[in-house]
């Protein structure tokens, strides 16, 4: 448990931000807003934003009033906003491949259209991430209406009482058991038990659910990003999950509690996940211990080439 460390707060001598918030985006105009709005009211200020929206034709919204006032808003503020249509589906691996490949920051930061993000959630991401080295800092979406269903059963926390450090491990001995701390609302239960004082606490994760994890971007593509992603049909779930288990085991990551972060409820965009992309884990693992991660498939910018509106 430690006080948050200094951290960078606007660009110097670069027209380059720190970090290039990647947002993935379906047929959830009100969240997209949602978002939008949370980053435009963070503390933390030096970040770019990327938005791949996969919405149907006849559906779209980037062109609605509402995300043009507030991308208007964001770029006011001094932040790159760079939107595309990308299609098609291809997959959440694919999606975020995509997103990934648009980015030059340092630190990625992605971040579904499904939440709502306290003033200074991403700046103690930032200094967490910058003072551990570590592949990934997450912040877990919690649910608001799970308040009142407290889970002593499922808040088995396992702190970091030093630095973060990776943990090996295979198909075999991967930590599931560390998931349900991230579950309902045991996230902000046990920030009433564990942070009274403002503190930052570090703590052991399986992973931590897509919706808002920073991540090195050089670690994150030295694992291989989400290169793997035309091993995959394109209803498929579990594609944040692998590449936080590679970066585990090369890089560490941690999840902090506060969170702030809350999750708006909507229903999935996956509601198919027979498949899920942690079948690839061992197989990914063993071409990183070789040496080797899969090249980036390029197939998208093949089939669908887009030109970005910034």
């Amino acid at each position: 448990m430690t006080q948050d460390v200094p951290f960078l707060l606007l660009k110097v001598n670069s027209t380059l931000a720190l970090i290039d918030v990647l947002i993935p985006t379906c047929g959830r105009k009100t969240g997209l807003a949602v978002v939008l709005a949370s980053l435009l009211g963070q503390t933390f200020v030096d970040f770019d934003i990327v938005i791949s929206d996969q919405t149907a034709d006849d559906e779209v919204y980037l062109d609605s009033i509402e995300i043009r006032t507030l991308i208007a808003a964001l770029r006011w503020r001094g932040h790159r906003v760079e939107t595309h249509r990308h299609l098609p589906r291809r997959g959440m691996a694919e999606q975020r491949a995509f997103l990934l490949s648009r980015s030059q920051a340092h630190y990625v930061h992605y971040l579904d259209d499904d939440v709502l993000l306290e003033p200074e959630t991403l700046a103690r991401m930032l200094a967490v991430i910058q003072e551990e080295q570590c592949g990934f800092v997450g912040c877990a979406a919690t649910g608001l209406d799970y308040l009142d269903d407290v889970r002593p059963h499922e808040q088995g926390i396992e702190l970091w009482q030093g630095p973060v450090v990776p943990e090996p491990f295979d198909g075999d001995s991967i930590p599931w058991h560390r998931q349900h701390v991230n579950n309902a609302a045991n996230p902000l239960h046990l920030e009433q038990q564990l942070v009274p004082d403002g503190q930052t606490v570090r703590y052991k994760v399986a992973w931590v659910g897509g919706a808002n994890v920073l991540f090195d971007r050089e670690k994150l593509l030295a694992v291989g990003g989400f290169s793997w992603w035309s091993q995959l049909p394109p209803e498929h779930a579990g594609e944040e999950v692998v590449v936080q288990f590679l970066l585990l085991n090369r890089y560490g990551g941690c999840g902090i509690l506060p969170c702030g972060t809350y999750h708006l409820g909507l229903p999935t965009n996956v509601p198919d996940r027979r498949r899920n992309a942690t079948e690839l884990f061992d197989t990914l693992l063993e071409r990183l211990d070789q040496g080797s991660t899969a090249p980036q498939p390029r197939s998208w910018q093949r089939l669908s080439p887009e030109t970005p509106h910034v």
